[in-house]
């Protein structure tokens, strides 16, 4: 066992990513005997990494699990395979003082020497489950609600039955409010979803190269290591995206997002964010910036940004690699913002919903994305007293048209 873990800790890449991810890491070998742990197990189960060396993996299980658990880490053991995030196993863990919490383990493999090493990512789900646990309350809690104020809407209706107009106004007042309630209830139901779905991929895809990276651990295999430490830079890079696009439309739903212009040099400004968003861009891809007019303007720098990322990251996104990326900013009266690409563009049945929550076009149902974008980008132009439009062809591209009042 001390050959095998030397080998492994000289791999030094791999020690490196092992060490600082997020999320616990534990090699075994095939019997179950523990090798190796990352910070991330210690701090989840209470142990040190001394006392879990040789241990069996069943230490980390509730006792009335175990037996079945070596059942199962043997049938494994005689048919490996690679079991992704959304294939994860949800079981409880038990920590060195007894107490039990909920955990969900996807597995991996690969070979060092002549053994097969075992790779679980463990993953805390307790937060997760108490979200879960309270979005079921609420949704019990809304159809109560909604419940109550049929009711009473009813009750409403029923008192104003001799008054026409009275009558009128009080049944298009229950349609709306149902129409708000039912409204969240979905809302809810679709971010939970989407986030779940959105958040497995990039995540699978950092698990399969961490294992990967270990395995290429010879001076030729120099370029292999780097393209795979570029697809985890690139599913990290996507999931800020993720995170910051819910954030955004969260915000924007409660209210809580004001206009607050004032004056800052635009050129600079959106020079500067398109260098940011340019370490999404894909091999070959290039962004033409064209700026021209008053480089000073009266707007909210937060708003901008917002849209200029919004826009450029869906046209990356949706154009191949080489294609090029047009960001043009005419200053006036008015801040003209034109984003176009090369892109796949939309079928004309599909751009009635093109700003809609969540919505996806058919050709791009394949490409990662939560379908909040150019709902964010329309919010954010209409908060700001501005208009919004576009021209699709399907494999064609798009180019989309901001204006924005310049109030010097």
């Amino acid at each position: 066992m001390d050959n095998k873990l030397k080998e492994l800790e000289s791999k030094d890449i791999f020690r490196i990513l092992f060490e600082s991810a997020g999320e616990g890491l534990l090699l075994a070998d095939r019997s179950g005997n523990i090798l190796m742990v990352n910070p991330r197990v210690e701090e989840m189960f209470g142990y040190s990494r001394d006392e879990l060396m040789g241990q069996k993996v069943e230490v980390l299980i509730p006792e009335s699990s175990r037996e079945k658990h070596v059942q199962y880490r043997k049938q494994y053991a005689e048919h490996p395979k690679k079991r992704s995030m959304g294939a994860a196993m949800a079981l409880r863990g038990m920590r060195k003082d007894n107490t039990m919490f909920p955990v969900e383990v996807s597995l991996n493999y690969f070979n060092s020497g002549n053994e097969m090493i075992v790779m679980a990512l463990i993953t805390d789900i307790t937060e997760r489950k108490r979200i879960e646990d309270e979005l079921h309350r609420l949704n019990e809690d809304l159809e109560h609600r909604v419940e109550e104020r049929t009711q009473m809407l009813a009750g409403a209706i029923h008192e104003l039955e001799f008054s026409n107009k009275s009558l009128e106004k009080a049944e298009e007042d229950v349609r709306h409010a149902l129409e708000k309630e039912k409204e969240l209830g979905e809302l809810k139901s679709r971010f939970v979803s989407t986030a779940s779905h959105e958040f497995r991929t990039p995540l699978a895809t950092i698990l399969s190269s961490v294992s990967l990276i270990a395995k290429y651990d010879k001076p030729e295999d120099l370029e292999k290591r780097i393209k795979h430490i570029e697809r985890i830079k690139s599913s990290v890079n996507n999931l800020r995206e993720i995170l910051n696009e819910f954030l955004s439309i969260g915000k924007l739903e409660e209210g809580k997002v004001e206009y607050n212009p004032s004056n800052f040099n635009l050129k600079d400004f959106s020079q500067a964010t398109i260098e940011e968003i340019q370490v999404l861009a894909r091999t070959g891809q290039q962004i033409i910036f064209e700026y021209t007019g008053e480089e000073t303007v009266h707007s909210d720098q937060h708003f901008i940004k917002n849209i200029l990322i919004n826009l450029l990251s869906n046209a990356i996104k949706f154009s191949e690699e080489g294609k090029r990326i047009w960001c043009s900013i005419q200053v006036g009266k008015t801040i003209r913002i034109l984003v176009k690409d090369e892109g796949i563009g939309m079928a004309e049945e599909d751009q009635k919903n093109l700003f809609e929550r969540f919505f996806r076009a058919k050709n791009a149902i394949n490409i990662q994305g939560t379908g909040l974008g150019l709902n964010i980008v329309k919010k954010y132009v209409e908060l700001a007293g501005g208009t919004i439009s576009y021209s699709t062809q399907l494999n064609e591209g798009s180019v989309f048209n901001v204006e924005l009042p310049n109030n010097q």
